[in-house]
C-alpha cells in the first residue's frame, strides 16, 4: 500500500505538520515551508528496485541485530543500562550510531506493511525494534545524555572532544531513528528518548551571550538535519533554531579551522565543497532543510552554488564522491582518480539525501538527474546482490595483481566493518527509497524516478494517482495510467527526461510526440490537460549504449572512454575476459556497441559488447620507461571482444581486476 498513513500522536503530543497527502518518509516539510514541491506517496511493486528492496527486507535488515550483537554495539548499551557487565567493545566512539541507523531502516521497513500485514517477517522485525528500543532507553541518563563511549571509557566527561567524539553525530542518528519510528508506528517510546537528548543538547549549546556553557559544533555534521526533522515532527521551533545555530557556527574556527570537519570557512561564504565528503554533504543537506523551512535566500544560494561546484569539478562518473583515502575528502577540482577513488558508500547516500532536498526546494530536474546516476551506480555498488556483503569504498578501477589492504578500505566485499557506518546506511535508504521518487506542487505530479508501481499526490485536496509499468533500466518504455483524478480540473503530469537521454518519444492518448514536438523544459516534459481515469501515457527513452569522455582537465582518464547505457555506468571485470588481465586492454571506438540481455548473469542484466584490442608490449627489461615507440619496437595487438557489465554488479563473482574507464586503441 502507498505510505500515506499519518502517525498517531500520543495524548498532548503535537500532530506531525502535513501538507496534503504527505507520505511516510525521511523528509516531511513544515506547514510554512518555502519549497517548490512536497514528496509524493509512491508504492514500488515490481521491477528493478522492488527486487533490490526485497533483498534488503528479507536479508540485509533482518541480519542487522545479529551483526550489532557480534560487533558489541548492543553490548555497550546493555552495560550502560545495567543488564550486562563488561567493558566497551568497538574501535570508535560512534558505534552507537550504527544501532540508530539500523533502527531507522527497520522502522521504514516496518512501514511497508499495514497493521496485520507482513506475517511472521513483520512480527519478528517489530519484536527486534521493540527489544532494541528498550535497550537504548535503559541506557539513557536521567538528564537525557546518551553515549556509550564517553560513559564507559571517558570517565563520564561530556562534549570535551567535539572534533572526534561524535556525540552530536550519534544524537542526530538517534533523532532520525525516532522520527522514523514515530512516523511508521505512531508510538513515542524512541521519540521520547530522542527529545530528551535533544532537550539536553539545547540546554548546553548556544552562541556567546546565550547563557549556555558551550559554544561549539560537532566535528561530524549530522545532528543539524536531524533537528530540522524533529522540528517538523513536533512543531517545536527551538529545534529548528538549534539546527540553524549549529549550521552557522561551522567555519568559525571552533574546531581549529580545519576543512576536514567543515570548520575552515562559513558555509554561506564557501565557493567549493571540501574536506571530509560525508561531513560536507550532511551539513549541506541541513542547509537545504533550513532554507526550505525559513525561506532564507542566502542559504539557498550557497547550497545551489556548492552543488554546482561539486557536480562540475568533483563528482565521479558513477556519482561517487571523495578522491582521497586520506581523510576521506574531496580533493582538488578535477582530481578524480580511478584506482584510488574513495567514493565512500555513505557519501553516495548523503549526496542523494542532499540532492532530494534541493529537488524539493527548487523543483529542478538536475538534482534528480544526479540522484538517478548515484542510485544506480555509486550507491548500489555498495551492497552485494545477495544483500550480505558490502563495500565501504567504491573505486573505478582495480588493477591486475591488486594487493588488497583488507579492512574498511578493501576493494573486496566484506561481511561487516570496524567502522560499520555504510551497511545500515544502505539499509535505511533502500527501506525508504519510495520517498525519493516523486513530488507534487498542488498543481500537478512530478515523476522523478521511474519504477513499476503507483504515484500519488493532491490537486486541491483531491487525490491524483498514476500507476506505472516498466522494465527500466533494462528497457526504456514507461507505461503510465491515470487511476484517480479530479473531475474537470486540469493538472500537469511532469516526466523527467534524463540528461543522458538523446532521443525520447511520448504517446498521450492517440497523439505521439518526439523531442521536436514536445520539447523539454529544464529537464521536464510537461503534459497539462484535464485527465480522466484510464487515460494513458507511454514514454519511451532511447537506451542506445554510448561512449562517454571526461573533461580534459581530469588527468586520470585523458585518452579514455567509459561505456554507459541509460542511467547505468558499465565496467569490465577480469572474470569475463580470460587470457589475461585488464590493464593491457583498449577499446576500439570505431566499432559499434551492441547489447545482450543476460537473464542468467548477475541476477539478470543487460551487458554491452564492444570491440577491443589486447596489447602485447615488448619486454622493457629492468626499466618500465622507454622512448616513444618506433618501428623497431612495435607493440602487437590482438582483437578481442569486451563484455561490460553494470558497475553496481561488480565484485559479486570472483576477485579480480575491474575498470570503468578504458583506453582507446
Amino acid at each position: 500500500m502507498p505510505l500515506t498513513r499519518s502517525a498517531v500522536p500520543s495524548p498532548g503530543f503535537p500532530a506531525s505538520p502535513e501538507r496534503g497527502r504527505t507520505p511516510i518518509g525521511p523528509v516531511r516539510l513544515g506547514p510554512g515551508a518555502a519549497a517548490a514541491l512536497t514528496p509524493a506517496a509512491v508504492e514500488v511493486r515490481g521491477g528493478f528496485w522492488d527486487a533490490r528492496r526485497e533483498v534488503n527486507a528479507r536479508i540485509s535488515v533482518p541480519q542487522g541485530p545479529g551483526l550489532l550483537e557480534s560487533a558489541g554495539n548492543l553490548h555497550n548499551l546493555r552495560v550502560l543500562g545495567g543488564t550486562a557487565e563488561g567493558e566497551f567493545r568497538g574501535a570508535y566512539p560512534f558505534v552507537d550510531s550504527d544501532v540508530y541507523k539500523w533502527l531507522e531502516a527497520a522502522a521504514w521497513q516496518l512501514a511497508q506493511w499495514a497493521p496485520g500485514e507482513g506475517g511472521p517477517q513483520a512480527e519478528r522485525l517489530a519484536d527486534d525494534i521493540e527489544r532494541i528500543i528498550a535497550v537504548v532507553a535503559a541506557a539513557q541518563q536521567p538528564d537525557g545524555y546518551l553515549n556509550t563511549w564517553f560513559q564507559l571509557r571517558g570517565n563520564g566527561e561530556r562534549f570535551q572532544d567535539l572534533r572526534w567524539g561524535h556525540e552530536l553525530y550519534c544524537a542526530g542518528h538517534l533523532i532520525q531513528a525516532a522520527v522514523a519510528h514515530h512516523r511508521a508506528t505512531g508510538r513515542t517510546e524512541l521519540l521520547d528518548v530522542a527529545r530528551k537528548f535533544a532537550d539536553h543538547v539545547d540546554s548546553v549549546f548556544g552562541p556567546p551571550g546565550s547563557g549556555k556553557p558551550i559554544d561549539g559544533i560537532d566535528g561530524h555534521p549530522e545532528v543539524e538535519t536531524a533537528l530540522v526533522e524533529l522540528y517538523r515532527e513536533t512543531g517545536e521551533r527551538r529545534y529548528l533554531d538549534l539546527a540553524a545555530y549549529f549550521v552557522d557556527r561551522h567555519g568559525h574556527g571552533l574546531l581549529g579551522g580545519e576543512a576536514y570537519c567543515q570548520d575552515r570557512v562559513p558555509l554561506r561564504e564557501a565557493t567549493n565543497v571540501e574536506g571530509h565528503a560525508v561531513r560536507q554533504l550532511y551539513l549541506l543537506a541541513a542547509a537545504a532543510d533550513l532554507a526550505t523551512e525559513t525561506g532564507e535566500g542566502e542559504l539557498r544560494a550557497a547550497a545551489e552554488r556548492l552543488w554546482h561546484a561539486m557536480t562540475t569539478t568533483k563528482t565521479h562518473l558513477t556519482g561517487g564522491l571523495g578522491s582521497h583515502h586520506d581523510q576521506e575528502d574531496f580533493g582538488d577540482p578535477y582530481e578524480l582518480p580511478n584506482e584510488r577513488a574513495y567514493c565512500e558508500t555513505c557519501a553516495a547516500i548523503a549526496s542523494i539525501q542532499w540532492s532530494w532536498r534541493m529537488a524539493l526546494l527548487t523543483g529542478e530536474a538536475r538534482y534528480s538527474d544526479l540522484i538517478e546516476r548515484t542510485l544506480y551506480n555509486g550507491f548500489l555498488a555498495g551492497v552485494s546482490l545477495d544483500g550480505e556483503r558490502w563495500l565501504y569504498v567504491n573505486p573505478l578501477q582495480v588493477r591486475d595483481g591488486h594487493t588488497d589492504p583488507g579492512g574498511d578500505q578493501s576493494a573486496r566485499r566484506t561481511r561487516w566493518f570496524r567502522c560499520a557506518c555504510c551497511p545500515p546506511n544502505v539499509m535505511r535508504l533502500l527501506a525508504s527509497l519510495e520517498h525519493y521518487l516523486a513530488g507534487g506542487d498542488g498543481n500537478g505530479l512530478q515523476i522523478h524516478q521511474y519504477v513499476t508501481g503507483s504515484y500519488s499526490a493532491d490537486i486541491d485536496g483531491t487525490p491524483v494517482v498514476v500507476s506505472a509499468e516498466t522494465d527500466y533500466p533494462w528497457h526504456g518504455t514507461i507505461a503510465l495510467t491515470v487511476d484517480e483524478t479530479p473531475r474537470e480540473r486540469p493538472w500537469t503530469l511532469s516526466l523527467r527526461i534524463p540528461r543522458w537521454c538523446r532521443e525520447y518519444r511520448v504517446r498521450a492518448g492517440d497523439t505521439t510526440y518526439d523531442q521536436t514536438d514536445a520539447p523539454v523544459d529544464n529537464g521536464w516534459l510537461r503534459l497539462e490537460r484535464t485527465w480522466a481515469p484510464g487515460d494513458q501515457v507511454v514514454l519511451e527513452l532511447g537506451l542506445e549504449p554510448r561512449l562517454t569522455t571526461a573533461d580534459p582537465r581530469v588527468d586520470a582518464v585523458r585518452g579514455c572512454v567509459a561505456i554507459e547505457r541509460g542511467p547505468l555506468v558499465y565496467c569490465l571485470e577480469q572474470v569475463d575476459h580470460p587470457g589475461g588481465g585488464l590493464d593491457d586492454i583498449a577499446i576500439d571506438t570505431t566499432r559499434p556497441l551492441s547489447v545482450k540481455h543476460r537473464p542468467d548473469l548477475l541476477g539478470g542484466v543487460t551487458t554491452v559488447v564492444a570491440a577491443g584490442r589486447r596489447r602485447h608490449l615488448p619486454d622493457a627489461g629492468w626499466w618500465p620507461y622507454r622512448a616513444t615507440e618506433t618501428a623497431d619496437t612495435p607493440a602487437t595487438d590482438d582483437p578481442c571482444e569486451l563484455t561490460a557489465i553494470p558497475y553496481y554488479a561488480w565484485a559479486n563473482r570472483q576477485d579480480g581486476s575491474m575498470r570503468v574507464w578504458l583506453p582507446t586503441s
